[in-house]
């Protein structure tokens, strides 16, 4: 069925005729599991109990979560094995310059350690003006209550507002950038099952935007969840609101299944409509 809906973006149109929540929530129950987890830098951060320090990981493992997946892994692995096993307490007690030398030869792709540094002592910034990421992002939901908004703010407040500081590590939606890797953060440390860890309460899963990128965005194409010809944050925003029909308080429960077809050989595209 095809429906209309206005909501807090503007007016949507969707076609739901590829949505089946009892197909959804049986793979949910059967593939939304740890031991599936395995390619994703999410994995990183499950050796860390203390929320304090598992924003940190999570800011970081989501930075760089673009490109190839196992350098994604190796980039991930090489800036925790130098922030080690409390990263709050490092930025709280190593100077910043120390962490731009330690970080002097590191490279993901389009980013630089100088960019990883910059995020980092961005990071620092925040973390004693407000006293974490979390309470940073809950007082830029306190602006005028969106989820763009809060999101805005916070990279804002890591960049300080010198957009060059984190280069390409922190997009801001302000731009029409679906944010992928931003709303993967959130997804992560507001949700709470078997695979997102969770620890936040700045904002409610029912906040969440889907973390959208080219192979979660053919995926929902194929379902009929959008005909845009973008993945851009429109796009990103007309999917969620067709997961918010199925399932208003948790929009993007299906991420993590949907993201898995096509990277793991155990889950094909069929099952979903099977």
């Amino acid at each position: 069925m095809t429906w209309r809906a206005i909501n807090r973006w503007g007016e949507v149109s969707i076609n739901t005729n590829g949505l089946d929540k009892d197909k959804l929530e049986e793979l949910y129950l059967k593939y939304n599991k740890r031991e599936y987890v395995h390619p994703d830098p999410i994995e990183f951060l499950y050796d860390f109990g203390e929320i304090r320090d598992r924003e940190i990981v999570a800011l970081v493992a989501s930075s760089l979560a673009y490109g190839r997946v196992e350098q994604i892994l190796k980039s991930v692995a090489r800036v925790l094995k130098i922030i080690g096993r409390s990263p709050y307490r490092y930025l709280n007690e190593v100077p910043d310059y120390y962490v731009r030398e330690e970080l002097s030869g590191f490279r993901h792709r389009f980013n630089t350690g100088d960019e990883m540094a910059g995020m980092l002592s961005g990071v620092k910034a925040v973390i004693e003006k407000f006293g974490s990421l979390n309470k940073c992002i809950a007082a830029g939901m306190g602006i005028n209550g969106t989820l763009i908004k809060a999101m805005e703010f916070l990279t804002s407040e890591i960049s300080c507002g010198d957009e060059k500081k984190c280069g390409f590590l922190l997009p801001s939606p302000a731009g029409g950038s679906a944010c992928k890797r931003m709303n993967l953060f959130l997804r992560w440390m507001v949700r709470t099952d078997a695979v997102d860890p969770g620890g936040w309460d700045a904002l409610k899963p029912s906040d969440l935007i889907i973390p959208l990128d080219t192979h979660i965005y053919r995926n929902c194409r194929m379902l009929g969840l959008t005909s845009r010809k973008q993945a851009n944050w429109k796009t990103a925003v007309e999917i969620t609101e067709a997961f918010r029909e199925i399932v208003p308080e948790d929009p993007v429960r299906y991420d993590f299944i949907i993201s898995r077809i096509g990277i793991r050989k155990d889950l094909e595209f069929k099952e979903l409509l099977t």
